[in-house]
């Protein structure tokens, strides 16, 4: 029985190489993905081991409370379950190249409803409906698959005279921006509870409220299918300098700032010879107080990939209660 959540917001920094192993298409090593949406994710066994690694690293002489928080090391593995359960790293935002504004954050309908599920069952309260008192976002969803939903400021909009729709050109796909006002609140929202804190990431928070569209589903589902970026990388032999036979292979990567979440879930210790850290809440507390920064996430850790940004939020810290 779970006791205590959180979410951990992971802002990708360095492109993300979470394999699924040997791909049957174009791509040789692809990214993991859904089943049934197709959304690229890190699976939670990927994100707990990466976490465990972070906090090992932080903390080498707490062997034994890792043990509780995280579960014993293989060959103990009979002993006891870890206290603390990593849902999969899911997506929020997929940034898109755009004509203007260089890129646009884009999310779309059933994204948001799923975070907004997830928060819920993790403690929080989303309430970036107008004065918290409606559904998240409008109503007015993208109603045709020309549709987009953007702010009224929004800096990726061709600029033209009159009325709105206004053109919004993601990709070389060319969609009918409509103004939503409920859409300020929702990235002021991210802002605030889901963006890094840090000086650094100043004006990315700043750009958020003016860069970010909401989709039609099809449309963003095929963003996050064919807009993930895609590298060859090669093996050379150290003799003659040219690639060596076989080779020769492409990598599937989450672009440099997308945002992924993940709703963590915490029990009672499950061994009674360590005395902290215990309950539920100072097993997230105990992650809290490491102040945890930047972490490594995925493959090709040696080439710079997978070095995520991370905020980790205890649902007390915004709701004010369970």
């Amino acid at each position: 029985m779970f006791e205590g959540s959180a979410i951990l917001y992971l802002y990708v920094e360095t492109p993300l190489h979470a394999g699924s192993g040997s791909g049957l298409g174009a791509v040789d090593l692809p990214v993991q993905r859904e089943r049934v949406t197709g959304y690229p994710l890190v699976q939670a066994s990927s994100l707990k081991g990466a976490l465990r690694a972070t906090v090992t690293s932080l903390r080498p002489n707490e062997k034994e409370k890792i043990n509780v928080v995280f579960g014993p090391e293989t060959d103990r593995a009979s002993d006891h379950a870890g206290a603390l359960s990593t849902g999969d790293a899911r997506l929020l935002l997929f940034p898109v190249r755009s004509l203007l504004g260089i890129f646009a954050w884009t999310t779309s309908q059933d994204a948001l409803m799923r975070f907004c599920r997830d928060a819920i069952a993790a403690g929080f309260q989303p309430d970036w409906g107008k004065n918290g008192k409606e559904e998240p976002l409008s109503p007015a969803w993208p109603t045709k698959e020309s549709d987009a939903l953007v702010s009224s400021d929004n800096c990726n909009l061709v600029p033209t005279e009159g009325q709105w729709p206004k053109p919004l050109v993601l990709e070389e796909y060319a969609f009918n921006a409509q103004k939503d006002p409920s859409l300020s609140e929702f990235a002021n929202w991210l802002v605030e509870n889901a963006f890094p804190k840090n000086k650094e990431y100043e004006y990315w928070r700043k750009k958020l409220p003016s860069s970010l569209v909401v989709l039609p589903e099809n449309a963003f589902r095929d963003f996050t299918l064919n807009a993930t970026e895609v590298i060859t990388r090669v093996r050379l032999d150290q003799d003659t300098k040219t690639v060596a036979s076989g080779a020769l292979w492409t990598e599937e990567y989450l672009p440099t700032d997308t945002l992924l979440y993940s709703p963590i879930y915490a029990s009672k210790s499950r061994n009674k010879d360590v005395i902290q850290p215990h309950d539920a809440n100072e097993m997230l507390e105990y992650i809290q107080k490491l102040e945890l920064n930047r972490m490594h996430l995925g493959g090709d850790e040696t080439v710079g990939r997978g070095l995520v940004k991370t905020r980790f939020e205890l649902a007390n810290d915004v709701t004010g209660s369970r």
